[in-house]
Protein backbone atom coordinates (compact mmCIF):
# COMPACT_ATOMS: atom_id res chain seq x y z
CA UNK A 1 0.00 0.00 0.00
CA UNK A 2 1.19 3.54 -0.74
CA UNK A 3 2.38 4.78 2.63
CA UNK A 4 1.70 8.41 1.63
CA UNK A 5 -1.96 7.74 0.94
CA UNK A 6 -4.54 7.47 3.71
CA UNK A 7 -5.85 4.10 4.82
CA UNK A 8 -9.24 3.38 3.39
CA UNK A 9 -11.94 4.95 5.53
CA UNK A 10 -9.69 7.41 7.42
CA UNK A 11 -10.74 10.36 5.24
CA UNK A 12 -12.39 10.94 1.87
CA UNK A 13 -9.96 10.39 -1.02
CA UNK A 14 -12.56 11.60 -3.54
CA UNK A 15 -13.82 14.64 -1.63
CA UNK A 16 -14.18 17.95 -3.43
CA UNK A 17 -10.90 19.81 -3.58
CA UNK A 18 -8.72 16.72 -3.21
CA UNK A 19 -5.42 16.85 -5.07
CA UNK A 20 -5.34 13.07 -5.49
CA UNK A 21 -7.79 12.96 -8.42
CA UNK A 22 -8.62 15.30 -11.26
CA UNK A 23 -12.06 16.90 -10.84
CA UNK A 24 -13.74 14.89 -13.60
CA UNK A 25 -12.59 11.53 -12.23
CA UNK A 26 -13.44 12.59 -8.67
CA UNK A 27 -16.93 13.56 -9.82
CA UNK A 28 -17.48 10.19 -11.46
CA UNK A 29 -16.25 8.40 -8.34
CA UNK A 30 -18.62 10.40 -6.15
CA UNK A 31 -21.48 9.58 -8.51
CA UNK A 32 -20.71 5.85 -8.25
CA UNK A 33 -20.45 6.06 -4.47
CA UNK A 34 -23.73 7.93 -4.17
CA UNK A 35 -25.48 5.35 -6.36
CA UNK A 36 -24.16 2.58 -4.12
CA UNK A 37 -25.23 4.50 -1.03
CA UNK A 38 -28.81 4.57 -2.31
CA UNK A 39 -28.96 0.77 -1.97
CA UNK A 40 -29.98 -0.99 1.22
CA UNK A 41 -26.90 -3.17 0.87
CA UNK A 42 -24.65 -4.60 -1.83
CA UNK A 43 -22.62 -7.74 -2.43
CA UNK A 44 -19.59 -7.07 -4.64
CA UNK A 45 -18.39 -9.88 -6.90
CA UNK A 46 -14.81 -9.51 -5.76
CA UNK A 47 -11.74 -10.90 -7.50
CA UNK A 48 -9.22 -8.69 -5.71
CA UNK A 49 -8.29 -7.03 -9.01
CA UNK A 50 -8.29 -3.26 -9.35
CA UNK A 51 -11.83 -2.94 -10.78
CA UNK A 52 -13.70 -4.92 -8.15
CA UNK A 53 -11.46 -3.49 -5.41
CA UNK A 54 -12.48 0.06 -6.32
CA UNK A 55 -16.15 -0.95 -6.31
CA UNK A 56 -15.63 -2.57 -2.90
CA UNK A 57 -13.91 0.56 -1.54
CA UNK A 58 -16.68 2.84 -2.79
CA UNK A 59 -19.35 0.48 -1.44
CA UNK A 60 -17.67 0.24 1.95
CA UNK A 61 -17.44 4.04 2.11
CA UNK A 62 -21.10 4.39 1.20
CA UNK A 63 -22.66 1.54 3.18
CA UNK A 64 -20.19 0.39 5.82
CA UNK A 65 -21.19 -3.01 7.20
CA UNK A 66 -24.00 -3.29 4.64
CA UNK A 67 -21.39 -3.87 1.92
CA UNK A 68 -19.86 -7.34 1.46
CA UNK A 69 -17.09 -8.46 -0.90
CA UNK A 70 -17.51 -12.03 -2.10
CA UNK A 71 -14.99 -14.16 -4.00
CA UNK A 72 -15.99 -17.30 -5.92
CA UNK A 73 -13.65 -20.23 -5.35
CA UNK A 74 -13.31 -22.74 -8.17
CA UNK A 75 -10.73 -24.72 -10.12
CA UNK A 76 -10.14 -21.78 -12.46
CA UNK A 77 -9.09 -19.36 -9.69
CA UNK A 78 -5.36 -19.52 -8.87
CA UNK A 79 -4.73 -19.94 -5.15
CA UNK A 80 -2.51 -16.84 -5.21
CA UNK A 81 -5.43 -14.76 -6.50
CA UNK A 82 -7.67 -15.90 -3.63
CA UNK A 83 -4.93 -14.94 -1.16
CA UNK A 84 -4.70 -11.51 -2.84
CA UNK A 85 -8.46 -11.05 -2.61
CA UNK A 86 -8.42 -11.75 1.13
CA UNK A 87 -5.53 -9.35 1.63
CA UNK A 88 -7.07 -6.49 -0.37
CA UNK A 89 -10.44 -6.87 1.38
CA UNK A 90 -8.49 -6.40 4.60
CA UNK A 91 -6.92 -3.21 3.24
CA UNK A 92 -10.35 -1.85 2.44
CA UNK A 93 -11.87 -3.01 5.71
CA UNK A 94 -14.83 -4.64 4.01
CA UNK A 95 -16.30 -7.96 5.10
CA UNK A 96 -14.99 -10.75 2.85
CA UNK A 97 -16.99 -13.91 2.09
CA UNK A 98 -16.30 -16.78 -0.29
CA UNK A 99 -18.59 -19.12 -2.19
CA UNK A 100 -17.49 -22.38 -3.79
CA UNK A 101 -18.62 -23.94 -7.05
CA UNK A 102 -17.18 -25.91 -9.95
CA UNK A 103 -17.39 -24.78 -13.56
CA UNK A 104 -16.41 -28.34 -14.48
CA UNK A 105 -19.91 -29.47 -13.46
CA UNK A 106 -21.28 -27.72 -16.55
CA UNK A 107 -20.61 -29.61 -19.81
CA UNK A 108 -21.09 -26.37 -21.75
CA UNK A 109 -18.16 -24.83 -19.90
CA UNK A 110 -16.01 -27.95 -20.25
CA UNK A 111 -16.63 -27.99 -24.02
CA UNK A 112 -14.80 -24.64 -24.17
CA UNK A 113 -16.60 -23.14 -27.14
CA UNK A 114 -16.75 -19.44 -27.93
CA UNK A 115 -19.23 -18.90 -25.09
CA UNK A 116 -17.20 -20.52 -22.32
CA UNK A 117 -16.97 -17.22 -20.44
CA UNK A 118 -20.74 -16.76 -20.64
CA UNK A 119 -21.33 -20.14 -18.96
CA UNK A 120 -18.68 -19.44 -16.32
CA UNK A 121 -19.97 -15.97 -15.55
CA UNK A 122 -23.55 -17.20 -15.31
CA UNK A 123 -22.60 -19.83 -12.74
CA UNK A 124 -20.31 -17.51 -10.80
CA UNK A 125 -22.82 -14.68 -10.55
CA UNK A 126 -25.60 -17.13 -9.78
CA UNK A 127 -23.67 -18.21 -6.69
CA UNK A 128 -23.22 -14.55 -5.78
CA UNK A 129 -26.97 -14.03 -5.88
CA UNK A 130 -27.47 -17.13 -3.74
CA UNK A 131 -25.11 -15.70 -1.12
CA UNK A 132 -26.69 -12.26 -1.32
CA UNK A 133 -30.13 -13.75 -0.64
CA UNK A 134 -28.74 -15.62 2.37
CA UNK A 135 -27.50 -12.28 3.72
CA UNK A 136 -30.71 -10.42 2.92
CA UNK A 137 -28.98 -8.29 0.27
CA UNK A 138 -30.83 -7.44 -2.92
CA UNK A 139 -28.03 -6.02 -5.09
CA UNK A 140 -25.02 -7.76 -6.64
CA UNK A 141 -22.32 -5.51 -8.14
CA UNK A 142 -19.39 -6.26 -10.40
CA UNK A 143 -16.32 -4.37 -11.60
CA UNK A 144 -17.19 -3.85 -15.26
CA UNK A 145 -15.73 -0.48 -16.26
CA UNK A 146 -16.53 1.89 -19.12
CA UNK A 147 -13.78 0.48 -21.37
CA UNK A 148 -14.94 -3.14 -21.12
CA UNK A 149 -17.89 -3.21 -23.57
CA UNK A 150 -15.67 -2.14 -26.46
CA UNK A 151 -12.95 -4.77 -25.94
CA UNK A 152 -13.81 -7.39 -28.55
CA UNK A 153 -15.40 -10.76 -27.82
CA UNK A 154 -16.83 -10.47 -24.29
CA UNK A 155 -19.51 -13.13 -23.76
CA UNK A 156 -19.21 -12.73 -19.99
CA UNK A 157 -20.78 -9.30 -20.24
CA UNK A 158 -23.93 -10.91 -21.67
CA UNK A 159 -24.33 -12.83 -18.41
CA UNK A 160 -23.94 -9.59 -16.43
CA UNK A 161 -26.77 -8.03 -18.44
CA UNK A 162 -29.06 -11.06 -18.27
CA UNK A 163 -28.70 -11.40 -14.50
CA UNK A 164 -29.23 -7.66 -13.95
CA UNK A 165 -25.94 -7.22 -12.11
CA UNK A 166 -25.18 -3.63 -11.14
CA UNK A 167 -21.98 -2.18 -12.65
CA UNK A 168 -21.28 1.10 -10.79
CA UNK A 169 -18.07 1.90 -12.70
CA UNK A 170 -19.74 1.43 -16.07
CA UNK A 171 -22.82 3.41 -15.04
CA UNK A 172 -20.64 6.32 -13.90
CA UNK A 173 -18.53 6.25 -17.08
CA UNK A 174 -15.32 5.36 -15.23
CA UNK A 175 -12.65 4.06 -17.65
CA UNK A 176 -9.76 1.76 -16.74
CA UNK A 177 -7.13 4.44 -16.18
CA UNK A 178 -9.58 6.34 -13.98
CA UNK A 179 -10.19 3.14 -12.00
CA UNK A 180 -6.45 2.92 -11.34
CA UNK A 181 -6.33 6.57 -10.32
CA UNK A 182 -9.19 6.06 -7.84
CA UNK A 183 -7.47 2.96 -6.44
CA UNK A 184 -4.31 5.03 -5.98
CA UNK A 185 -6.29 7.74 -4.20
CA UNK A 186 -7.61 5.10 -1.81
CA UNK A 187 -4.10 3.79 -1.25
CA UNK A 188 -4.91 0.32 -2.57
CA UNK A 189 -1.94 -1.93 -3.27
CA UNK A 190 -3.61 -3.25 -6.45
CA UNK A 191 -3.72 0.17 -8.17
CA UNK A 192 -1.11 -0.96 -10.72
CA UNK A 193 -1.87 -4.67 -10.69
CA UNK A 194 -2.22 -6.18 -14.18
CA UNK A 195 -5.63 -7.77 -14.66
CA UNK A 196 -5.77 -11.54 -14.44
CA UNK A 197 -8.11 -13.74 -16.47
CA UNK A 198 -9.12 -17.13 -15.07
CA UNK A 199 -6.96 -20.17 -15.76
CA UNK A 200 -9.32 -21.54 -18.40
CA UNK A 201 -8.29 -18.65 -20.69
CA UNK A 202 -4.96 -20.49 -21.16
CA UNK A 203 -6.70 -23.39 -22.92
CA UNK A 204 -7.46 -22.86 -26.63
CA UNK A 205 -11.09 -22.66 -27.68
CA UNK A 206 -12.38 -26.11 -28.64
CA UNK A 207 -10.04 -28.02 -26.32
CA UNK A 208 -11.87 -29.36 -23.26
CA UNK A 209 -11.22 -27.67 -19.93
CA UNK A 210 -10.12 -30.30 -17.41
CA UNK A 211 -8.85 -30.16 -13.85
CA UNK A 212 -5.52 -31.67 -14.96
CA UNK A 213 -4.96 -28.94 -17.56
CA UNK A 214 -5.93 -26.16 -15.15
CA UNK A 215 -3.63 -27.59 -12.48
CA UNK A 216 -0.55 -27.84 -14.67
CA UNK A 217 -1.08 -24.33 -16.05
CA UNK A 218 -1.30 -22.93 -12.52
CA UNK A 219 1.82 -24.80 -11.40
CA UNK A 220 3.75 -23.67 -14.48
CA UNK A 221 2.79 -20.02 -14.02
CA UNK A 222 3.66 -20.19 -10.33
CA UNK A 223 7.16 -21.28 -11.34
CA UNK A 224 7.58 -18.33 -13.71
CA UNK A 225 6.37 -15.99 -10.98
CA UNK A 226 8.90 -17.47 -8.54
CA UNK A 227 11.64 -16.79 -11.10
CA UNK A 228 10.77 -13.10 -11.13
CA UNK A 229 8.73 -12.75 -14.32
CA UNK A 230 5.71 -10.48 -14.03
CA UNK A 231 4.06 -10.49 -17.48
CA UNK A 232 3.43 -13.97 -18.86
CA UNK A 233 1.01 -16.75 -19.74
CA UNK A 234 1.47 -20.49 -20.15
CA UNK A 235 -0.95 -21.73 -22.83
CA UNK A 236 -1.84 -25.43 -22.78
CA UNK A 237 -2.13 -26.79 -26.32
CA UNK A 238 -3.11 -30.34 -25.35
CA UNK A 239 0.19 -31.12 -23.65
CA UNK A 240 2.34 -28.57 -25.46
CA UNK A 241 3.17 -25.59 -23.24
CA UNK A 242 3.42 -22.32 -25.17
CA UNK A 243 5.14 -19.85 -22.87
CA UNK A 244 4.43 -16.18 -23.55
CA UNK A 245 6.65 -13.58 -21.87
CA UNK A 246 6.01 -9.82 -21.92
CA UNK A 247 8.19 -8.05 -24.53
CA UNK A 248 10.11 -6.10 -21.90
CA UNK A 249 11.10 -9.38 -20.23
CA UNK A 250 11.50 -11.54 -23.32
CA UNK A 251 15.27 -11.08 -23.52
CA UNK A 252 15.65 -12.77 -20.15
CA UNK A 253 13.73 -15.76 -21.47
CA UNK A 254 16.28 -16.17 -24.28
CA UNK A 255 18.92 -17.09 -21.71
CA UNK A 256 19.95 -20.73 -22.41
CA UNK A 257 19.86 -21.42 -18.66
CA UNK A 258 16.22 -20.35 -18.56
CA UNK A 259 15.38 -22.51 -21.57
CA UNK A 260 16.93 -25.53 -19.87
CA UNK A 261 15.19 -24.88 -16.55
CA UNK A 262 11.73 -24.13 -17.95
CA UNK A 263 11.83 -27.27 -20.09
CA UNK A 264 12.84 -29.41 -17.12
CA UNK A 265 10.26 -28.02 -14.73
CA UNK A 266 7.30 -27.92 -17.12
CA UNK A 267 7.86 -31.47 -18.35
CA UNK A 268 7.98 -32.60 -14.71
CA UNK A 269 4.62 -30.87 -14.20
CA UNK A 270 3.08 -32.87 -17.04
CA UNK A 271 3.67 -31.06 -20.33
CA UNK A 272 5.10 -33.16 -23.15
CA UNK A 273 6.66 -30.26 -25.06
CA UNK A 274 7.66 -26.72 -24.04
CA UNK A 275 7.92 -23.82 -26.49
CA UNK A 276 8.66 -20.10 -26.16
CA UNK A 277 6.40 -17.83 -28.22
CA UNK A 278 8.71 -15.28 -29.84
CA UNK A 279 5.81 -12.84 -30.27
CA UNK A 280 5.72 -12.44 -26.50
CA UNK A 281 2.75 -12.18 -24.15
CA UNK A 282 -0.47 -10.73 -25.50
CA UNK A 283 -4.04 -11.19 -24.32
CA UNK A 284 -6.45 -13.36 -26.22
CA UNK A 285 -3.99 -15.46 -28.21
CA UNK A 286 -6.07 -18.65 -27.83
CA UNK A 287 -9.59 -17.20 -27.75
CA UNK A 288 -12.03 -16.06 -30.45
CA UNK A 289 -11.88 -12.37 -31.29
CA UNK A 290 -8.85 -11.78 -29.11
CA UNK A 291 -10.79 -12.23 -25.87
CA UNK A 292 -8.55 -13.54 -23.09
CA UNK A 293 -11.07 -12.55 -20.49
CA UNK A 294 -13.95 -13.93 -18.49
CA UNK A 295 -15.95 -10.72 -18.66
CA UNK A 296 -13.58 -8.69 -16.52
CA UNK A 297 -10.67 -6.70 -17.89
CA UNK A 298 -7.39 -8.49 -18.54
CA UNK A 299 -5.02 -5.76 -19.63
CA UNK A 300 -1.65 -6.26 -21.21
CA UNK A 301 0.85 -6.92 -18.46
CA UNK A 302 2.90 -4.10 -17.05
CA UNK A 303 6.30 -5.64 -16.27
CA UNK A 304 7.95 -4.80 -12.97
CA UNK A 305 10.56 -2.12 -13.64
CA UNK A 306 12.69 -3.60 -10.88
CA UNK A 307 13.10 -6.84 -12.82
CA UNK A 308 16.51 -7.69 -14.24
CA UNK A 309 16.63 -5.95 -17.62
CA UNK A 310 20.37 -5.93 -18.22
CA UNK A 311 20.19 -8.44 -21.04
CA UNK A 312 21.02 -12.10 -21.40
CA UNK A 313 23.00 -13.51 -18.51
CA UNK A 314 24.59 -16.79 -19.54
CA UNK A 315 25.68 -17.38 -15.96
CA UNK A 316 22.20 -17.08 -14.47
CA UNK A 317 21.20 -20.20 -12.60
CA UNK A 318 17.56 -21.17 -12.22
CA UNK A 319 16.64 -23.40 -9.26
CA UNK A 320 16.45 -27.10 -9.91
Amino acid sequence: MDQDAPAVGTDDPIAAGTDRLDPETAGKARSAREALGARDGVLVAFSGGVDSSVVAALAHDALGEDAVACTARSETLPAAELDDAKRVAGEIGIRHDTVTFSELDDPNFVANDGDRCYHCRTMRLGRMYDRARELGIGTVCDGTNADDPGEGHRPGLRAVEELDVSSPLLDAGIAKEEVRAIAEAYGLSVADKPSMACLSSRIPTGLEVTEARLSRVERAENRLREWGFSGFRVRDHDGLARVEIAPDELERALDPAFADAVHEHLTEIGFEYVTLDMAGYRTGSVSPGGGDTNGASDDAAEPDESADADGVDLDRRYPR
